[in-house]
C-alpha cells in the first residue's frame, strides 16, 4: 500500500522539527519514505487530501471492553477494533470482561487470533486470579509469554490482600504488571452511585469516596513493601489523586488512570435517574472533577480512558438500581477532551501508555513503520447516534457537544479513513 498525505499538519511533540509543521508524508510498503514541504505522487500512489488534515502518532487506549467471547452480542472482536479505528486508536488494551475471563495462555491466544488481520492491534490483558474470583491466582507468566500486557479481575475488588502481595512479588520475575481496582466492597455495600446530597435526596445507595481511598491505601502499602508494578485503573475522588502523588514522590512504580465522563460530569445528571450515568466507579462531585483534571495535567494521573463497556438495551433501559453499570465512550474520546486540555495536550495524553505497556515506541520519521492517526480538531458538532460505530448504543455522551473529529487511521499496510 503507497500513500501520500497531502498537507497534513503534524502533532509530535516529541520531535521539534515537525511538531505543529505542514508537511506531505509519502508512504511505501507501511513505512515512512518521505517526509518533504512538496511531495508529488507517482504511479500507483493513492492520495489522501482532506479538510484541515491533522496527523499524529497513533493513539493508544488503556482500558475497553468488546464483549467475546461469550457477550457477542453486545460487541464482536471484529467490530470493537473497527471501532477503534474509525476512533483514531491503532492500539487497545482489552479488560478482561468475558465469559469465560481469560485465564489460561489458551485463552490470550485466542484473544490474539481473533484480532489478526484488523487495522488496530489488540494487546489482551490476562485474570489475575482463576475465573477472577479472587481466590487463587492465574498463571500468570504462562500469559505473559502468551502475549498478556497485564492482569487483571476487570473491575472485581481483590479482597484478599496477601494475594496481591504474592502477585507483586511473583510478577517482578518477568516485568508483569498487577492490576488493583479501587473499591473497598464492604465499604461500598450495595450502594450504586456516589454518596452525596444527591444520593440522599434520589433515594439511592451511595458508594462513599472512603471505599476507594481505603483500597488505594492498602495497594500502595502493599507496593511499597513487595516493589513491583502496579496500575490502579479509573480513579474519581480528589483525595486519590492526591495519595497516588504522594506514592510517587516515595518513588513507587505505580500508574492510573482516570475516564473521561469522570472529566466531564458530576452525579447532578442523575436526578432523571438515566441510566446512560450509571458507572462504576460512580460519577461524583464537582471538586473530584476539578482534581481529576489537574490530575491530568500535572501528571499525576498518567491515562485517560474511555472505559468502553458496551452493554445491550434490555441491560440499561429497566429501572435505576437493576441497570448495569457503563457506558461506551471509544467514538467520542478525542472530541470530548479536546476542548478540556486543547489539541496538543490531547494528542499527547492519547498516544501515550505503550512503554507501561512493554510495547514497541512508535515515531514519525524516514524509514520507521507508518502508525498514525488522521483528524480535524477544529470540527464542532452534536454527538448523535449515527456516529456510533459500536453494535450497543449504551454512550452517555448522545447529544453532547463535541470539538474535533477523527478521520481514521494507518496502521503499516492498513487503513481505516473516513472521507
Amino acid at each position: 500500500m503507497n500513500l501520500l498525505l497531502k498537507s497534513v499538519k503534524i502533532f509530535d511533540s516529541s520531535n521539534v522539527d515537525l511538531h505543529l509543521k505542514k508537511r506531505d508524508i509519502l508512504i511505501k510498503d507501511g513505512k515512512i519514505h518521505k517526509i518533504a514541504g512538496k511531495i508529488t505522487a507517482g504511479g500507483g500512489v493513492e492520495v489522501i487530501s482532506l479538510k484541515n488534515l491533522c496527523l499524529s502518532q497513533g493513539w493508544f487506549e488503556s482500558g475497553v471492553c468488546f464483549g467475546e467471547p461469550g457477550f457477542e452480542e453486545r460487541e464482536t472482536i471484529a467490530n470493537g477494533l473497527l471501532t477503534a479505528a474509525k476512533s483514531g486508536f491503532t492500539d487497545i488494551v482489552l479488560n478482561t470482561n468475558t465469559h469465560p475471563v481469560p485465564d489460561s495462555s489458551s485463552d490470550i491466544v485466542f484473544l490474539k487470533n481473533a484480532a489478526k488481520d484488523q487495522v488496530t492491534e489488540l494487546h489482551p490483558l490476562a485474570a489475575l486470579t482463576k475465573k477472577s474470583e479472587g481466590i487463587e491466582l492465574a498463571e500468570l507468566y504462562d500469559m505473559k509469554n502468551a502475549g498478556a500486557v497485564g492482569f487483571f479481575d476487570f473491575k472485581h475488588p481483590l479482597e484478599n490482600a496477601n494475594l496481591l502481595k504474592i502477585a507483586l512479588q511473583y510478577a517482578q520475575n518477568f516485568g508483569g504488571l498487577a492490576y488493583s481496582f479501587p473499591m473497598d466492597a464492604n465499604i461500598a455495600g450495595k450502594g450504586n452511585v456516589n454518596e452525596s446530597e444527591t444520593s440522599v435526596r434520589l433515594g439511592l445507595k451511595g458508594i462513599p469516596h472512603l471505599a476507594e481511598e481505603l483500597r488505594i491505601i492498602r495497594d500502595l502499602a502493599i507496593l511499597e513493601y513487595t516493589g513491583g508494578k502496579l496500575h490502579i485503573p479509573t480513579l474519581s475522588t480528589a483525595h486519590s489523586v492526591k495519595l497516588i502523588a504522594e506514592a510517587k514522590t516515595k518513588g513507587l512504580d505505580v500508574s492510573c488512570s482516570v475516564t473521561v465522563h469522570h472529566l466531564l460530569y458530576t452525579d447532578s445528571l442523575l436526578d432523571e435517574f438515566d441510566a446512560a450515568y450509571k458507572v462504576m466507579p460512580p460519577l461524583r462531585r464537582k471538586k473530584d472533577v476539578n482534581a481529576l483534571i489537574d490530575g491530568v495535567k500535572n501528571g499525576t494521573i498518567d491515562f485517560v480512558t474511555s472505559d468502553h463497556l458496551p452493554m445491550n438495551i434490555e441491560e440499561k433501559q429497566v429501572e435505576f438500581e437493576n441497570a448495569a453499570y457503563g457506558t461506551i465512550g471509544l467514538e467520542s474520546v478525542f472530541g470530548c477532551l479536546n476542548p478540556i486540555f486543547g489539541t496538543e495536550k490531547t494528542v499527547d495524553l492519547l498516544t501515550k501508555g505503550r512503554e507501561r505497556y512493554g510495547l514497541r515506541p512508535i515515531a514519525i520519521k524516514q524509514g520507521e513503520v507508518a502508525k498514525f492517526t488522521l483528524f480535524n480538531p477544529d470540527d464542532t458538532y452534536k454527538f448523535k447516534r449515527e456516529d456510533i460505530h459500536s453494535t450497543s448504543k449504551n454512550s452517555m455522551f448522545l447529544d453532547a457537544e463535541l470539538q474535533g473529529r477523527v478521520y481514521g487511521v494507518i496502521n503499516m499496510e492498513k487503513k481505516v479513513v473516513n472521507s
